[in-house]
């Protein structure tokens, strides 16, 4: 993929909807030149809105589908803004799970155009099963409470936490988003169930004893539709540290108004008991809040008592950093 970037919204319902393309603008933003937003659209980016005309006359190289609904599909809605934008020459990337390329419309316009199109949700390998087998260097892996709840942030913020510090650290991607931030990564949903531990020992593989690998999370053992994915990255990575991620204004699974949310304790249980079972010497290291709907008094307070509960560092990654996690590190 080549920047600079347009990010193409559609006619999401909500801002989580448009998480995709919340995290490249936040993680690199130096790489985007605007939004497209179709009528309806309650998302916005705090970015100029743009047209496909504008953004190719500005040398903007790729249109990026931004977008993360439940079950990755393109909408019919948004095809006539991909093809405007083939059409412009631009490249298009997403991370669907529908491919772009599998949409007649679409492929026949790329290849009447000469247009790549970047489907990165997909593997392009095979994998093999999971080992369990202890490997060299050392790993950090987010989990959550629920899907949506801060694992990607948190982990990109505590690589670069670890690299202020001089630390050996790498971000491993396992969804579309961290994948457009980092420029590689697998997308674990994506691959066949089986595969799924043995994907993530590969991206994690083997390293120096002093290197961490920071991998994203993905889901919760506690959501219906995801808690599968949750269970392979948890075998897969082998962690050393594991860090709980948590929205505390949800009262339910995001998506499903029916299914509560885990108390903390019982979901740092579970996810370690999933954990120990490739690295009997795993443990939490931290808790990561995304307080954005908390004011200063509400988010002091929660802090104290998950703190005293659980007996771990808590902490808001855009307002107290990541700091007191890797401090609990040693």
């Amino acid at each position: 993929m080549e920047p600079p970037y347009l990010l193409f919204l559609g006619d999401v319902a909500d801002q989580l909807a448009a998480k995709t393309a919340s995290g490249i603008l936040d993680w690199r933003p130096e790489r985007c030149f605007g939004q497209l937003r179709l009528p309806g659209c309650r998302a916005d980016l705090g970015i100029p809105d743009r047209t496909v005309a504008e953004a190719r006359e500005a040398g903007v190289r790729t249109f990026v589908v931004g977008v993360a609904n439940s079950g990755g599909v393109l909408a019919e809605g948004w095809i006539d803004s991909i093809l405007e934008a083939i059409e412009a020459g631009l490249e298009v990337a997403s991370g669907l799970h529908t491919r772009l390329g599998d949409v007649p419309r679409i492929a026949a316009a790329a290849a009447e155009r000469g247009v790549t199109l970047h489907d990165i949700r997909h593997p392009d390998r095979r994998f093999s099963t999971g080992t369990g087998q202890r490997r060299s260097g050392r790993r950090l892996l987010t989990v959550g409470t629920d899907c949506s709840c801060g694992k990607m942030y948190t982990a990109l913020a505590i690589e670069r936490e670890m690299k202020s510090r001089g630390m050996k650290a790498t971000f491993r991607a396992t969804g579309q988003t961290g994948i457009l931030i980092a420029g590689e990564g697998v997308a674990v949903d994506a691959v066949v169930a089986d595969f799924i531990s043995g994907a993530v020992e590969w991206l994690a593989p083997d390293n120096e004893p002093d290197h961490w690998d920071v991998i994203e999370g993905q889901g919760s053992l506690f959501h219906p539709a995801f808690a599968g994915v949750s269970l392979g990255l948890l075998h897969g990575a082998q962690a050393d540290a594991l860090v709980l991620c948590h929205e505390p204004t949800r009262r339910h699974m995001r998506g499903l108004p029916h299914q509560p949310l885990p108390e903390i304790e019982e979901c740092l249980d579970f996810n370690l008991r999933a954990a120990r079972l490739t690295n009997p010497e795993a443990r939490f290291v931290g808790i990561s809040l995304n307080g954005a709907a908390l004011c200063a008094a509400e988010r002091e307070a929660l802090f104290a008592d998950l703190a005293e509960r659980t007996g771990l560092p808590v902490v808001d990654p855009f307002v107290t950093g990541v700091g007191a996690i890797l401090d609990a590190l040693s």
